[in-house]
């Protein structure tokens, strides 16, 4: 059964293989990843009519950039403001009551009426189902108390019940307080039955004997609280009852307020009176009900014995079929106990319809405290439900404390007539042909149990005939399918809508405060409008669901049903666990059926994803081997789907050792470490990307697991992840290598990690540091060009662990830096006058640190290496500092500036040599170095007055400032560098403007650009991405704002003058920079020491503690916070021993949210389709809609294309008045959108058809810089606007069309499409050109290389050479096949490229007969095989790939000059340009 239908194909509770997209991608599914190992489809082999390269493929196009991690970049999507915190499914102080003893009181008086009370004629004799004139009144109160303990042990057996007969005052207050002594701070019970004394009185007193039984005497309530303490259960079955619960309750309530004004509250593990459960029999003002028909105590009845009082109610209020009479009801067959039978089968049906009641009836508070918190306090309210039902026909009402709502009338209680009914219809039968085994059809057959015999009792009495005649088959009971069709109805519900949303009403889930308090809501957006809407309202089934689990032949069903169920959200897990789903999960792990386990790993996956808290229960139930086993399974046809499960088996384990020291060790104990290892290489991604997770939880923080890693060269298997196709598992094996290298994977954000990689005590000193380097350099050279910005954030973690342990070294790497940067720009601006640039003061420092190696070329070699290491992840921190995507940017910045806060503090700054303390040199050239080719950054003026109209001084180089003055707008000159090489040579060369930093206020912190005249388009911000959490961190602590000082989001930038900065904070001293590169350095080996020393322990966890509340303090290695540099500066062999930098804040190791946001896949949908491709959804209809008009444009299109030939092309459709001077534009293929960029960085979008502007932004591209190409893509589902600038950078943006009403634009994603741009006079910038069928980008310009990249996987494909000096100036890919594109040169030169050939020998064709710079290069719409180019001295050339390297034709159009040449892309017309218009 469950193979069909819960173990589908991957489209089941697998997930999304494709990023989906809606309009303008608008929409995306929660659930979507890429897929990394389906083939891509293939673009169509044959033309229909004609080229159509603008127009859709003949098959749905795969949206690209439209993923999940495109919307939120790693970000765990946050909570909504108006959702609440869930309820506590496990119950919490102090509403959360344990009963541990029970006093069962018993006021008879047997064949004494009380003075008050007035007896019919017949009345209610029972008591405890015995009549107690039947025999002596002692032998009767004995029998009495003997069946309440009975009727008591059948609803908890673990708690000690003391029947307590008719006792005095004393007795009663000594069984008290034993009670309260034995149960010590857990709750009493305490039962009162009062039939034989008179009634309470309205003051609050109920009555005893004297010793001989001759006098009533009154208890107060105020005794019996003080006797009885807190917490208590209190059952009142008397009449006029509710004096008692009243006067409890205003005595409680004053007793706890004279406690709290006096003691200030209760003392720990006491609980105030007010916490007591009370259940009173009626009201203050009725009495007990005196039917014959009824036992005299039928409230306790109902309580204790509820299928006996059910049956009897039954008797009394239907027609019984088939002669049935009472006496045969009383000798229904079975054990209470037994679901096999017909009166346990009973039973059951009853605790699943009473729990339902509940469930649909009370909140989610009281439904947690009063009937899962506690087993008999749980079944004393279920069957209070019965009471009220029966009591409530006799003009009684039950009350409680707390106050329940009535459920009398509820549906369900129809549902239980027709259980019993059914039962009752087989009963003659049942008795008349029952041999001594009951044959129950479907249900094993039960061993007869002997029942105690309780006179009255159903099923006390065993049936006399229990002989057939001879050859008479027994009969064979039908068993009732009450959970049969409960479980339709549950299936039906999700089948039918289950998991859609709805607006607040009765048919929706009750919001905060109301029943289901604490479901967080989801808002929609449809056609711009925020609708508020909520999950639908549960099905009433879902307890009964529950009770379900405990039959094993409906079990894998109602689990399926489970796991449907908690597939819709954490909402839904949130309620199967208040209902208590818990108990009986965990004991299923101990199962052996195979069948159970795709589910329950399902279902458990869920359940860690919402409440992380299990994993202490998992420990300690040994239900982690369940997972660990399942991962560790080598055979494959064991489970179905089995990467996808024992992937989910990986997070599992993750979750279980997160945070959890002991979870670490128990999971390292069942190999799981090995097993996650052997499977980093599998096919399926997940796995991959879980295995990796998993592995960075189980060594995070974790000393002795990291030494067992690094022996089996864990690291280094996961650099070689870094080199995978799939976008996550690249960022899981960077979150892997960041927790190896001491960053936090814990799930509190306070905790930020450090330690580095421990101990590694196998290890010797230098190999454990060049372990270090050689780790975060391995990771940083494979991803610093990652296109996906989500990797290159968890990049900047894995640098920031390196930074925290080995600050020394990247200290003397920014000095080095600084110096050459001044130098050079002392140089470029032609002043020679400062004394600091007349010798090479970094060279000659290299040059003597090293001669300090004397002779040991290897060690002299091996420290050069290092720190060219060093210098490099340096270099590509200036790099990442200034990243198009602005979470990038704002954590390189926290980094860097830690890094410059340090050598500011530094020794360095009292160098006689040293240049930190002097003003900045501003070079001639203000657009940017000659190596950069006039591209620098775009920042404005840092002066705050609005009046500036003059260049911006040059804010590159930042001052040096005393640790008072400094605040997080520091700028520095190194950190604001567009650097794109990794040479440790070249990368001191190129320096470009610098960029204001973000205000540690800021929450969204990203690069805060000011402006001295805000309605300058030009310094406008770039659009943000969706989710943009990252937040700068400065390196100094804020001082206190002053009263009356301006609180703007933005503090004023300082104003740098030369007579501002601050003198020296020192003298200069006498030593020389080598010393100080040495101390530093040594500084440093001094730290990696101490951690090593930590060897004595070898295993170093975050803390001690269970269920995740504790951290690693590291008590062996010194705090940063005391000592930046030296760990002891006084005792320090150092020959400086000046460790500054007290004042720098600890802000390393970077945290990363990656594994939460990963944790999101186990909480979003997967067993249903995301909203664009559910039929009859908004998103759906406006994609059918689309889809439609797209193939009307492309047959329109196409019916058109033949004449547009000879047709005249001179009507114009529209004029429009852009700002500045357009360079280039895109158009749409079906909307009808012209997306326009002027010269500098602005775009606007229009719709042409309106003559209407339609958006308006900013690009970002350096000043100087232009976009120099532009495409809209996954046009069929809306469009992704993709931008090109002149230095290398690709940008995406989405929400680009208002009347869609998304929301503002958005960038999608940004990374740099080119590492090599050449700086030319007068090049081309970067050309683009993008293939949507096989989503390949390829990239070119003013570069020796064109480069492919893959969208799919975002990581480039493909590097070929052009083979020229000359930049490339168009590219355009062959419509039919993915293989082979067209590139054309300023030279004059127009190649044929294919890219399946070796990279020498890719060129097959080359064209060389123009003469001057080649505009454009097209393929002919119409003719295959031939290709049309335009050169600026006005030819157009004609080319057959089929004929000679001549072309075919030549048309000298323009011999004035050719401005601008394209070819239509359906019809075989191109248009050109002069430069006059």
């Amino acid at each position: 059964m469950y193979a069909e239908q819960a173990q589908p194909p991957r489209h089941s509770y697998s997930r999304s293989r494709n990023g989906r997209s809606s309009p303008s991608d608008r929409d995306y599914g929660s659930a979507s990843r890429s897929d990394h190992s389906n083939a891509r489809e293939s673009s169509p082999e044959g033309r229909l009519g004609g080229s159509l390269e603008t127009l859709p493929d003949a098959t749905p196009s795969i949206p690209y950039w439209s993923a999940k991690r495109h919307l939120t970049c790693g970000n765990p999507t946050p909570d909504p403001p108006w959702s609440s915190k869930p309820i506590p499914w496990r119950g919490s102080p102090p509403g959360r009551i344990r009963t541990a003893h029970a006093a069962l009181v018993l006021c008879l008086n047997i064949d004494v009426d009380p003075p008050d009370i007035i007896k019919t004629n017949p009345c209610a004799v029972l008591e405890c189902w015995v009549d107690p004139h039947t025999m002596p009144s002692h032998k009767a109160l004995e029998a009495i108390g003997s069946n309440l303990h009975h009727q008591f042990e059948g609803l908890s057996a673990k708690v000690g019940y003391k029947p307590i007969l008719d006792p005095s005052q004393d007795d009663l207050k000594r069984f008290c307080q034993t009670s309260r002594r034995q149960a010590k701070e857990e709750a009493v019970l305490f039962y009162y039955n009062g039939h034989g004394v008179p009634k309470p009185t309205a003051s609050g007193e109920l009555w005893c004997f004297n010793r001989d039984y001759t006098q009533y005497i009154p208890v107060s309530l105020q005794e019996l609280q003080g006797w009885l303490g807190s917490p208590c259960v209190y059952i009142w079955d008397c009449s006029a009852a509710g004096h008692l619960l009243n006067n409890f309750n205003l005595f409680a309530e004053r007793r706890d307020h004279e406690v709290n004004m006096m003691h200030g509250g209760y003392a720990e593990g006491t609980q105030p009176l007010m916490n007591s459960i009370q259940l009173a029999a009626c009201a203050a003002n009725e009495q007990l009900p005196s039917c014959p028909e009824l036992p005299a105590d039928v409230f306790t009845s109902c309580l204790t014995s509820p299928i006996d009082i059910a049956l009897r109610y039954y008797l009394m209020t239907h027609q019984l079929p088939n002669h049935v009479t009472a006496d045969m009801v009383l000798q229904l067959p079975g054990d209470l106990k037994d679901r096999r039978t017909p009166l346990g089968e009973l039973n059951w049906i009853f605790t699943a319809i009473t729990d339902t009641i509940a469930w649909t009836t009370f909140s989610r508070e009281i439904f947690t405290r009063l009937y899962r918190c506690d087993l008999l306090i749980a079944s004393l309210f279920r069957n209070f439900l019965l009471a009220e039902r029966i009591m409530k026909d006799h003009h009684c009402t039950p009350h409680t404390y707390p106050s329940l709502p009535p459920t009398n009338t509820h549906p369900l209680w129809a549902t239980w007539d027709l259980a019993v009914d059914t039962c009752l219809r087989q009963l003659p039968d049942l008795l008349a042909k029952s041999g001594p085994n009951l044959d129950v059809v479907g249900a094993p057959t039960p061993q007869t149990q002997t029942a105690i015999a309780r006179p009255g009792r159903v099923g006390g009495r065993q049936n006399t005939s229990t002989a057939t005649k001879n050859g008479e088959q027994p009969y064979q009971y039908v068993r009732n399918r009450f959970f049969q069709d409960q479980l339709t109805a549950f299936e039906v519900w999700i089948s039918r809508g289950g998991s859609a949303l709805t607006k607040k009403g009765p048919m929706s889930l009750p919001p905060a405060g109301d029943r289901y308090n604490g479901v967080p809501e989801t808002v929609n957006q449809q056609n711009g409008v925020e609708q508020h809407l909520v999950p639908r309202k549960p099905p009433d089934q879902l307890p009964i669901v529950l009770q379900v689990l405990l039959s094993q032949p409906h079990r894998l069903r109602a689990l399926i049903l489970l796991s449907q169920f908690v597939d819709l959200g954490p909402w839904a897990v949130h309620l199967v666990l208040t209902i208590g789903i818990f108990p009986y999960i965990s004991k299923l792990l101990q199962a052996p059926s195979l069948d159970l386990r795709p589910v329950l790993i399902f279902i458990w996956a869920r359940i860690l994803a919402v409440d992380s808290t299990v994993q202490v229960d998992l420990i300690n139930t040994q239900g982690y081997r369940y997972f660990a086993g399942v991962l560790g399974a080598r055979s494959d046809d064991v489970l179905p789907n089995s990467s996808e499960h024992k992937a989910m088996c990986s997070f599992i384990l993750a979750a279980i050792s997160r945070d959890y020291p002991l979870g670490q060790q128990a999971c390292w104990s069942e190999r799981v470490f090995d097993n996650c290892y052997e499977r980093l290489e599998e096919p399926d991604f997940l796995l991959r990307q879980w295995t990796a997770l998993c592995i960075a939880q189980m060594w995070d923080a974790n000393d002795e697991i990291k030494v067992y890693g690094v022996d089996r060269g864990t690291q280094d298997k996961l650099i070689a992840l870094l080199s995978d196709d799939a976008t996550e598992v690249r960022a899981a094996a960077l979150y892997a290598l960041g927790t190896f290298l001491g960053a936090s994977g814990s799930e509190f954000p306070d905790r930020l990690g450090g330690g580095g990689t421990g101990t590694m005590y196998q290890l010797e000193e230098r190999v454990h540091f060049r372990m270090e380097v050689a780790v975060a350099t391995g990771a940083m050279l494979a991803i610093k060009d990652d296109a996906s910005p989500m990797c290159r954030k968890e990049l900047l973690v894995v640098i920031s662990c390196l930074v925290k342990e080995w600050r020394g070294y990247f200290v003397v790497c920014a000095w080095l830096y600084w110096e050459e940067d001044r130098k050079w720009r002392a140089s470029s601006s032609g002043s020679y006058q400062s004394h600091f640039h007349d010798e090479d003061v970094t060279n000659q420092a290299i040059s003597e640190w090293l001669d300090g190696f004397n002779d040991d070329e290897m060690l002299r070699e091996e420290n050069r290496v290092l720190l060219s290491s060093f210098f490099t992840i340096f270099v590509v921190l200036l790099d990442l500092s200034v990243d198009a995507y602005q979470e990038v940017a704002t954590n390189a910045q926290t980094i860097v500036d830690y890094i410059m806060a340090l050598l500011l503090e530094s020794p360095f700054t009292r160098l006689e040599s040293s240049s930190l303390n002097t003003p900045p040199t501003v070079p001639i050239d203000r657009k940017g170095s000659p190596q950069m080719g006039g591209t620098r950054t775009r920042v404005p003026s840092l002066q705050t007055s609005s009046s500036t109209h003059l260049p911006p001084p040059s804010p590159g180089v930042r001052p040096s400032v005393s640790r008072n003055d400094t605040m997080n707008t520091l700028t520095s000159g190194v950190s604001n560098t567009l650097r794109r090489t990794s040479s440790f040579a070249n990368a001191l060369k190129s320096l470009a403007g610098g960029i204001a930093f973000p205000s540690s206020e800021d929450g969204r912190a990203s690069p805060a650009v000011t402006s001295a005249s805000t309605n300058l388009h030009d310094v406008s911000r770039p659009p943000s991405p969706n989710l943009n959490f990252a937040q700068y961190t400065s390196p100094y602590s804020r001082p206190p704002t002053p009263q009356g000082a301006s609180s703007s989001r933005h503090p004023p930038s300082p104003k740098f003058s030369s007579h501002d900065l601050p003198e020296p904070p020192h003298a200069p001293m006498d030593f020389l920079p080598c010393d100080v590169m040495e101390a530093l350095m040594e500084e440093d080996m001094e730290r990696l020491r101490s951690r090593r020393r930590a060897s004595g322990h070898p295993r170093r966890h975050h803390g001690h503690g269970h269920g995740g509340h504790h951290r690693d303090h590291h008590s062996s290695i010194p705090s940063p916070n005391g000592s930046t540099f030296s760990i002891d500066s006084t005792s320090s062999s150092v020959i400086l021993g000046l460790g500054t930098g007290a004042g720098i804040r600890d802000v390393l190791p970077l945290k990363s949210a990656y594994f939460d946001w990963c944790m999101e896949y186990f909480k979003e949908p997967q067993m249903r389709q995301a909203e664009p491709d559910e039929p009859g959804s908004v998103a759906y209809n406006y994609q059918v809609w689309r889809q439609q008009r797209n193939e009307q444009i492309q047959s329109e299109t196409l019916r058109h294309s033949a004449t547009a030939e000879d047709r005249r092309w001179d009507r114009p459709v529209a004029t429009l008045q852009a700002n500045g001077h357009p360079l280039t534009m895109a158009f749409h293929s079906y909307d009808q959108h012209l997306v326009v960029a002027n010269e500098t960085d602005m775009i606007s979008v229009w719709d042409w058809s309106q003559r209407k502007r339609l958006n308006y932004f900013c690009n970002g591209n350096p000043r100087g810089t232009s976009i120099t190409s532009l495409h809209i893509i996954n046009e069929d589902v809306g469009g992704i606007i993709v931008t090109a600038s002149a230095e290398g950078t690709i940008r995406l943006y989405r929400n680009y069309d208002p009347t869609l009403e998304q929301g503002p634009v958005q960038m999608v994603s940004a990374f740099r499409g080119l590492n090599e741009v050449i700086q030319l006079r007068q090049g081309s910038g970067v050309i683009t050109d993008w293939k949507q069928s096989s989503g390949h980008l390829l990239v070119g310009g003013d570069s020796r290389i064109i480069r492919s990249w893959d969208a799919q996987t975002e990581s480039p494909s493909l590097d070929l050479d052009t083979g020229s000096e000359s930049p490339v100036t168009a590219i355009v890919s062959d419509s039919l096949s993915d293989q082979t594109f067209i590139a054309s040169f300023a030279d004059g030169v127009v190649k044929v490229f294919d890219r399946r050939l070796d990279e020498d020998d890719a060129i097959v064709r080359t064209y060389s007969e123009h003469t001057s710079w080649v505009q454009n290069v097209r393929w002919h719409p119409t003719a295959r095989g031939q290709l049309l180019s335009a050169s600026l001295d006005g030819q157009v050339k004609l080319w057959d790939l089929r004929g000679s390297d001549f072309p075919v034709e030549t048309i000298d159009l323009l011999p004035d000059g050719l401005s601008a040449f394209d070819v239509h892309s359906a019809s075989a017309v191109f248009g050109v340009s002069d430069f006059g218009n």
